[in-house]
């Protein structure tokens, strides 16, 4: 049946190799996976008696014959499209949804794919490589400014890095110490009748929130609160909110905050670079028209490159401004992209400001103490696995 495929694999289930982190020899998988298979084929790995050293066995696994488009189509692209105006809307108007599509067809198999992470990076890196190589040279760029866009750079990638650090993962453990932490003293002085009534008088708000740790049925780990289980991931995350594509890893307790960090700065960097390139390529021009008309700048191809990776760099800034308006919401009413998603398959929240947010009233105490307490979460373990090969 239809709904057999919608339904998370059990922790018995047969897993192919190729789907597992920690093997280090995918060549002797058999699945029927076509794009696997091709990548295998690309990477010429010999049979099962020939597998090569492990170091590089994990360089070629960690690669994806998807990061091919993202290297050699973009630039093409782009190219193609600073030919003509024409020839620019329509590649910029077809590129997210081609985008769009990919993301679906991984989205429906519930992989992890490092395209939309190479397609993040490699254009910030392109974009970058063109300012200093095409904008630079015409003089009209300050080295303040030159600097500050290097800084919002290095900045966004560092940022990156501490976001790919670990969502928090939830362990074995963590139950562990969440009931020795809830146990009182018994030989400890202080611990007097009046105290004695007082944690009996309690009892029962310690037992509501205990209620509140459930058992993954996938992982079979008892999680705490706000807690969720990543289909992608194969993990559960504390305090999930969702799976990021753009980062591929999971938004969570861990990294929550190091996420907002690096959308905002991105966000400054980005607009910050479309202003300078507009100033110098249209001077003449306002800012705000210069985007729609900028006379003369399809007459030599350096700039009419730099005008359509203008239009490009507005085209994702948008999306990832969307992204942030929403996560600045969901923190502001306390609420995960999850239990939104959660909310609204169960009817239970209210949808407020034209459809930008779902409010459930469950954990919400305010605008001002829901950020107090995002702002001033504790960081949650990271697993014992994370390691340097999790930044990709």
């Amino acid at each position: 049946m239809k709904w057999e495929k919608l339904k998370p694999p059990e922790p018995d289930d047969p897993m192919c190799c190729c789907e597992c982190d920690i093997c280090q020899c995918g060549c002797c998988c058999d699945c029927e996976d076509l794009d696997e298979a091709f990548n295998r084929w690309l990477k010429d790995k010999p049979p099962k008696n020939g597998c090569q050293s492990p170091v590089l066995g994990a360089m070629i696994d960690n690669l994806e014959i998807s990061m091919i488009p993202a290297l050699v189509l973009l630039p093409l692209l782009l190219r193609v499209a600073a030919l003509h105006y024409l020839l620019g809307v329509i590649i910029l108007t077809a590129l997210p949804g081609l985008v769009l599509w990919y993301y679906y067809a991984t989205h429906r198999k519930k992989r992890r794919t490092l395209f939309f992470l190479t397609l993040s990076l490699y254009s910030l890196a392109y974009m970058y490589y063109l300012f200093i190589t095409e904008i630079l040279p015409r003089g009209d760029i300050s080295q303040l400014q030159v600097c500050t866009v290097t800084a919002g750079m290095i900045l966004t990638v560092v940022s990156l890095i501490r976001t790919k650090r670990g969502p928090g993962f939830v362990t074995t453990t963590l139950h562990e110490a969440h009931n020795e932490s809830q146990e009182p003293d018994k030989d400890s002085p202080q611990l007097n009748g009046a105290i004695q009534s007082e944690v009996s008088s309690s009892g029962q708000v310690a037992e509501s929130q205990t209620v509140k740790w459930s058992r993954c049925p996938v992982c079979e780990i008892t999680r705490p609160p706000r807690a969720g289980h990543c289909r992608t991931c194969g993990s559960c995350i504390q305090r999930l909110d969702h799976h990021c594509i753009w980062i591929n890893s999971c938004v969570g307790q861990a990294n929550h905050r190091s996420f907002m960090l690096t959308l905002s700065v991105f966000m400054l960097t980005s607009l910050y670079g479309i202003t300078l390139v507009l100033c110098s390529l249209c001077p003449r021009q306002y800012l705000m028209t210069a985007l729609l008309y900028c006379p003369g700048v399809y007459t030599q191809s350096s700039t009419a490159l730099c005008f359509t990776c203008a239009w490009y760099s507005s085209i994702v800034t948008g999306g990832l401004f969307y992204l942030l308006v929403v996560q600045v919401l969901n923190i502001s009413f306390n609420v995960t992209e999850r239990e939104a998603q959660l909310a609204l398959r169960n009817k239970t929240g209210q949808s407020r400001l034209f459809g930008l947010v779902i409010d459930t009233g469950e954990y919400s105490r305010g605008f001002y103490q829901n950020w107090v307490e995002f702002l001033t979460m504790a960081d949650a373990s990271v697993s014992p696995r994370s390691s340097a090969t999790d930044l990709v």
